[in-house]
């Protein structure tokens, strides 16, 4: 049978496609290192985890943008840093991705193109794919942390298709933060030319004194242009509880949002409960979180930068952060960690970093590591990197 024209368009995740590599290694009794996933070991906030204990008698349908309350109190969170929401400009889906999805699918139409800074978070690929939309990439460099290249480059990419731009910050993948003199210039930009302004603000509570995020919510005159996307996976560890959320002061696209939220009916409510109860989650808990990982980025980056041939930059925010290893091809390191090499009966799982870039090509000697693992963990993972580039057949 024939299956849809969309296999062409649809992306392999580079972060999930090694799965069975590293499956028939744990099948052989290997311990795994997984430096390739986002997946936070730091325990969800109690007052989440109680909320789940706590379910209504009847699990019923809620209203296709969100519970209000749970609406009311993001709104709340928001003014609170200063950006003016209402409850009326925020939009629960299911997860953040269903947040970019309908965002695309209301923002654009198939055909037209959208701007993202690569290398970016790879399922921007897919959902682009979904939507019927294009992605143009702009080229952004390790040696400058990933930070935006002059407006002039996205100026030489304009074409009459473009509708959008979209990044994450802070980053995903790169751990890059982008100052507000970059956002200020790239909404000049927008405004200029009647752009959206898409921006993924997931790790939003993750910078480690460098830099602070600054959202795109808090600058005036572009209520017409701005998209925020939020959700709860990073924030409060809490990945399986698919909760994400649009904002947004544009009412004209919020009302297509809604149609397309209508067709799914409405997001989780019981997550919503969940959600709800995390937001009452005091601020010692982040202190906490951050202060962790910030530890972890500074001993991962020093060990990291020590292997001879490794170049990286500090993240300043998220807790990933992209290698230049002095390898011919990083999927093959990656494949071969898992089917080839063992220190001690462990290996180590990272994720190519290809396939966060959409321009051909690029990436090809570089990985993505997430510094999600304690810092035991984190040494033995990064030692295995150590000893394996030592012997990898494919070194340069």
């Amino acid at each position: 049978m024939k299956i849809s024209s969309r296999d062409l368009e649809m992306q392999e995740s580079p972060i999930r496609k090694l799965a069975p590599y590293a499956d028939k290694a744990k099948a052989e009794g290997v311990k795994v290192y997984h430096l390739n996933i986002g997946q936070p070991d730091i325990k969800t906030p109690v007052e989440m985890q109680k909320a789940y204990s706590e379910v209504p008698d009847v699990i019923a349908y809620g209203p296709s943008n969100g519970l209000l309350e749970y609406r009311e109190k993001l709104a709340d969170y928001y003014t609170g840093i200063g950006q003016g929401i209402k409850s009326d400009n925020v939009f629960i889906t299911t997860g953040g991705s269903e947040a970019i999805i309908f965002t695309l699918m209301s923002a654009l139409s198939p055909g037209e193109e959208i701007m993202i800074p690569e290398p970016f978070y790879t399922n921007y690929n897919g959902f682009a794919a979904m939507a019927g939309v294009s992605v143009v990439p702009v080229t952004t460099s390790i040696d400058d942390g990933f930070h935006l290249p002059s407006i002039d480059v996205f100026e030489e990419k304009l074409t009459d298709k473009t509708r959008a731009i979209m990044f994450s910050n802070p980053g995903n993948p790169t751990g890059v933060v982008f100052s507000r003199e970059e956002l200020e210039e790239l909404i000049a930009f927008a405004k200029k030319h009647d752009l959206y302004i898409i921006s993924d603000e997931a790790y939003r509570e993750f910078t480690y004194g460098e830099s602070k995020t600054v959202s795109i919510m808090e600058f005036k005159g572009i209520d017409d242009n701005a998209i925020l996307i939020d959700s709860v996976s990073k924030r409060y560890s809490a990945c399986g509880a698919r909760i994400g959320w649009i904002i947004t002061r544009n009412k004209k696209l919020l009302d297509l949002i809604l149609k397309f939220g209508q067709a799914r009916l409405c997001p989780p409510t019981v997550d919503q409960i969940a959600a709800l109860a995390a937001m009452d989650t005091p601020r010692s808990y982040f202190e906490e979180v951050v202060k962790e990982y910030k530890g972890r980025r500074d001993f991962a980056y020093e060990e990291l930068i020590s292997i001879p041939g490794v170049i990286a930059k500090k993240p300043e925010g998220a807790f990933y952060m992209v290698l230049s290893l002095p390898v011919e091809d990083a999927d093959n390191f990656a494949k071969w960690l898992l089917s080839d090499f063992r220190l001690n009966g462990e290996t180590t799982m990272v994720a190519p970093a290809g396939g966060f870039y959409s321009t051909s090509g690029l990436g090809k000697n570089q990985v993505r590591i997430a510094y999600v693992l304690n810092k035991n963990d984190l040494k033995k993972a990064i030692n295995i990197i150590r000893e394996a580039l030592k012997v990898y057949p494919g070194r340069l």
